[in-house]
């Protein structure tokens, strides 16, 4: 059988997916890669949050495969919007790579360090508000672009320090970059912040069969209550916000948080339960219950807030 990968063209999108057609191959599974261009792809001097968000990384992908030009994609789980078209799936999810964020700098070691005015890039309105809450002198200016343009224009002077995946990094080979690397305590990371997701089509039964060995149960579980968290609360790219979830000890275990622009109004709640005997089913409640219990501490204002201006 020959499975066809699509994807965005970035090194980084480009390592993700042949880091999966490995996999296919390593069981005799033939592999074709189709590179696609998407509207994130080209769209790099304006922030997210004011272009449409995550859907602007997946939709020229997805549309491929709705028309059966391919039979998988190959996404960073955290640019994937939590409702996709219909007859579509997140179908396996591989082990979670390390999900927090990286400070890069040439100039400091440490978001701490960074004196009042020195500029941090991030386009990221989830690491702006919490980045000024750790340190609120700092100037935050858009950063946008794959990673090897963030680091140059790092390197070139226009930015003194830069926040990125570490997922990404490491990927790329690039840990040697890395400052400092902030813990959930310090910054929760994005929803599904170092995940893969594949997707596909939901009746195509053969492929589903044929890729479903790159499936990790528990980061499906995890990535489920993030999701879920994120669907909840429905601020994709415009509103602050983030989840991580842990199983540990046989628990289920979630944290999250919900913030105004500036990081100012900052709502953060934790869940944590014994793994029930249907723990996808657990994970989408517990995902939902805590965003209903950020919206009722004063997120709901927030989002009210963000959404209508």
């Amino acid at each position: 059988m020959k499975i066809r990968i699509g994807t965005r063209k970035s090194k980084l999108a480009m390592w993700q997916t042949n880091f999966i057609a490995e996999k296919l191959r390593e069981r005799n599974i033939e592999v074709e890669i189709i590179q696609i261009t998407t509207q994130g792809d080209k769209i790099l001097d304006v922030p997210l949050a004011k272009i449409g968000g995550k859907g602007l990384f997946v939709k020229e992908i997805e549309d491929a495969m709705i028309r059966g030009e391919i039979d998988i994609a190959v996404h960073s789980l955290k640019d994937v919007p939590t409702k996709l078209p219909e007859g579509l799936g997140i179908v396996a999810i591989p082990l979670r790579e390390d999900p927090f964020d990286a400070f890069v700098s040439v100039k400091y070691n440490s978001l701490d360090e960074m004196p009042s005015a020195a500029i941090l890039g991030t386009s990221s309105l989830r690491r702006k508000s919490q980045a000024l809450r750790l340190n609120p002198n700092v100037e935050i200016v858009d950063l946008r672009g794959n990673v090897d343009t963030r680091i140059r224009k790092l390197q070139e002077g226009q930015f003194d320090a830069i926040i990125l995946a570490y997922a990404g990094l490491k990927r790329l080979g690039l840990e040697d970059v890395v400052k400092y690397k902030f813990s959930p305590e310090e910054m929760i990371p994005a929803v599904c912040q170092g995940f893969l997701g594949i997707e596909a089509r939901l009746d195509d039964v053969k492929v589903l069969d044929t890729i479903s060995f790159l499936n990790n149960m528990e980061s499906f579980i995890r990535a489920t209550a993030e999701r879920s968290f994120l669907a909840t609360l429905e601020g994709g790219c415009q509103v602050p916000l983030g989840s991580y979830c842990e199983i540990k000890e046989n628990k289920i275990c979630i944290v999250g948080y919900i913030a105004d622009l500036e990081g100012k109004e900052f709502y953060k709640d934790r869940l944590e339960e014994n793994l029930s005997d249907n723990p996808i089913k657990q994970a989408k409640e517990v995902g939902e219950r805590l965003a209903n219990r950020l919206l009722d501490m004063g997120g709901k204002q927030i989002l009210e807030k963000i959404l209508s201006s």
